[in-house]
């Protein structure tokens, strides 16, 4: 009796161990593919280096973006404020900007911090509310669909 009591016991350690490994290695990979980023208060604490590529999500400001479409201008780049309600940071645009992107709306950007403190995006991931409505038939959605 006492012999099939330590198997058993033997067994349920193993397999504990062996789901703990199997945890450990799980996280231990999926670590890199989680997508995180600092708010602009946060990226100001931690005093981020010039240079050291970061995310970084807030609310673009209300009446801070200024995009030229179509015409050749010396400030072709997007350039925008974003903030967490406490700290403002000034960002400029260096890649593809997403049509999504709107004041007031939430964005999450990677790129670096330059000397002067403005976050140069290399690129722009606009959030959209989670509300959804489907178009008429044969209409256009006229809400949300201008930056």
């Amino acid at each position: 009796m006492l012999e099939r009591i330590g198997a058993r016991r033997v067994v349920l350690i193993a397999a504990l161990g062996v789901a703990v490994l199997m945890g450990a290695f799980a996280a231990t990979n999926l670590a890199p593919n989680t997508v995180y980023y600092l708010t602009p208060t946060e990226a100001k604490e931690r005093a981020i280096p010039t240079g050291q590529t970061v995310r970084l999500g807030g609310l673009v400001k209300a009446g801070s973006l200024t995009m030229t479409f179509g015409s050749v201008s010396v400030r072709q780049m997007p350039t925008f404020v974003i903030t967490d309600g406490t700290t403002e940071v000034q960002v400029v645009a260096t890649g593809a900007v997403p049509g999504l992107l709107r004041e007031g709306a939430g964005a999450v950007l990677e790129g670096s911090f330059s000397s002067d403190g403005v976050f140069i995006a290399t690129q722009v991931i606009a959030k959209h509310d989670e509300v959804y409505t489907a178009p008429k038939a044969g209409a256009t959605p006229s809400h949300r669909t201008t930056p």
